[in-house]
């Protein structure tokens, strides 16, 4: 069992900034990609940001040059830095992690936490 704890979001004026963390815990054994979706109101679950066990990091064209997703490694976390937030930034989002649990028998999990909400006021 893997668990990802969000921690950060809540509400800024537009052109402000705001960060995530997430901490994934539990039987890791290794995690090859960790990721930022995001749920608008009336909106389907959208890719904002994700890197890879290797660094490599793809982000959605409507937050390039804006956001910024990083990973520690070692403490299993992921962040992401939103700066000049735009309203249409406003939304629920959702850290996931995909990699293998269990050092004895690895298997494979795809984990989700449990939202935060990010609200851009304008």
């Amino acid at each position: 069992q893997v668990e990802l704890v969000e921690s950060g979001g809540g509400l800024v004026q537009a052109g402000g900034s705001l960060s995530l963390s997430c901490t994934a815990s539990g039987s890791v054994f290794s995690i090859n990609a960790m990721g930022w979706y995001r749920q608008g109101p009336d909106k389907e679950r959208e890719l904002v940001a994700i890197v890879t066990s290797g660094q490599s990091t793809n982000y959605a064209d409507s937050v390039k040059g804006r956001f910024t997703i990083s990973r520690d490694t070692a403490m299993n976390t992921v962040y992401l830095q939103m700066n000049s937030l735009k309203p249409e930034d406003t939304a629920v989002y959702y850290c996931n992690a995909k990699g293998y649990s269990d050092v004895r028998s690895p298997t494979f999990f795809d984990s989700w936490g449990q939202g935060t909400q990010v609200t851009v006021s304008s």
